[in-house]
């Protein structure tokens, strides 16, 4: 497998990165050529990007704002790390990607698909993912594992549960609107079945 883009979705505790750390050294071991990075975030400015984002204290956030801090971060990613990796050849594993900010800031904000659709549109240049695995879990189920598992608690783990679900009711129109891209993996399935699960869809690329 070569030049691939493959992005990892879900809600929040879905276990997609996870998923993606065991794909990354599944396909380590095959001797692919491939890397892994994450959004937002994955290098120094998008990081820096991504601290502001998600720091519990910036609850004045306007959600136009987030929305453009998203789509910034995005685009300093895809230009330093997506984009070239892509052009060596390489397999790039992102965990997360555009459908979060549509799932996200158009849904869960309510700005609307079309609005961020075209913010990330201009910030990426239309580059979409050759295939999307979406972890399919309840907001509820996902929101208890973050709890429960006392990893860091961002800003958007702490948004109210009407919200979370306005995201989750997102990604299952994104869905519906990509669905030759966007691949459904049931997450609530043990950790083995979903990685056979994921393995098997990302080896319909080759």
């Amino acid at each position: 497998m070569k030049q691939k883009f493959i992005t990892f979705e879900g809600p929040e505790g879905s276990g997609k990165s996870t998923i993606m750390k065991t794909v990354l050294e599944t396909m380590q071991n095959e001797g692919i050529d491939v890397i892994a990075t994450r959004e937002p975030g994955g290098i120094n400015i998008s990081e820096k990007i991504r601290d502001i984002i998600l720091d519990v204290k910036n609850t004045e956030m306007d959600e136009r704002t987030e929305a453009l801090l998203y789509a910034a971060a995005r685009r300093q990613h895809i230009v330093e790390v997506i984009w070239p990796a892509l052009k060596k050849g390489q397999v790039v594993l992102c965990d997360r990607f555009i459908d979060s900010s549509l799932a996200y800031q158009g849904f869960g904000r309510k700005l609307g698909l079309d609005t961020v659709l075209a913010v990330n549109e201009f910030a990426i240049e239309s580059k979409m993912p050759d295939m999307t695995i979406f972890i399919d879990i309840p907001p509820s189920v996902g929101l208890n594992r973050v709890f429960s598992n006392h990893r860091d608690v961002d800003r958007l783990d702490l948004e109210s549960i009407q919200f979370h679900n306005r995201v989750y009711e997102g990604y299952k129109a994104l869905i519906k609107k990509y669905p030759e891209r966007i691949k459904v993996v049931d997450g609530t399935q043990s950790i083995e079945a979903v990685i056979k699960d994921t393995l098997t869809l990302i080896n319909s690329l080759r």
